[in-house]
């Protein structure tokens, strides 16, 4: 959300946010690198697939991202020549709002993952109210991301149409993050319940044998 706030932080504090970035992706890639070596190893259903999809197109984006990065990059030594082509810069723009949405998408797929590490870390015990709660929230931040969705014109920029909307940060500057949280929440929300109803509903029946006791 730091390096889609372009105007508000300029070229300098953008370009160290989004390096950051990178450096995690690179380090969140060689600590889930078994993943990759799984890909040919047993038979894809629905879930398994549209999981495949989403890493896919993710890493088109990113790549796209990488490569529009350095091509416009105004901290880079002398050798790599700034390109101020309005269609790589657009390209790099839509790129990052694509990156925005499939991460999101990526954290509902692993948001199981994410909340059993919170239960163990903070051992906490299941709580039918609790869950009532943050399924409360849940559905609370569907609603606000499909207004967020709007406010910020997410749709023009995810259809790589060119928009002039960009946020005015010498009005405000708080609520753009908040627009940006409540769309990525909702996209994370719809992608958890997505993959649980892609799930696997069948019952696994084990036979017995003469010697079991």
């Amino acid at each position: 959300m730091l390096s889609l706030a372009y105007w508000w932080l300029d070229n300098g504090p953008h370009e160290i946010f989004g390096t950051a970035m990178f450096g995690l992706l690179a380090f969140h890639l060689y600590a889930n690198r078994r993943w990759f070596l799984k890909l040919r190893i047993g038979s894809y259903n629905a879930r398994r697939w549209a999981v495949a999809v989403v890493h896919t197109w993710l890493a088109i984006n990113i790549a796209l991202l990488l490569v529009t990065s350095l091509l416009i990059s105004r901290s880079l030594p002398s050798f790599t020549q700034f390109s101020d082509n309005v269609s790589v810069i657009e390209l790099h723009w839509f790129s990052a709002n694509w990156v925005a949405m499939i991460i999101a998408v990526h954290a509902g797929n692993h948001w199981t993952r994410v909340m059993t590490t919170t239960g163990t870390v903070f051992r906490l015990s299941p709580s039918r109210i609790r869950t009532g709660v943050l399924r409360l929230v849940a559905a609370s931040f569907v609603v606000l991301g499909a207004w967020s969705f709007a406010v910020l014109g997410v749709s023009t920029k995810l259809m790589f149409g060119y928009s002039l909307d960009f946020w005015d940060f010498t009005a405000s500057v708080t609520p753009f993050f908040a627009h940006w949280t409540a769309v990525i929440a909702a996209v994370a929300v719809l992608s958890h319940y997505g993959m649980v109803l892609l799930r696997p509903t069948g019952r696994i029946h084990i036979q017995s044998t003469k010697g079991d006791t």
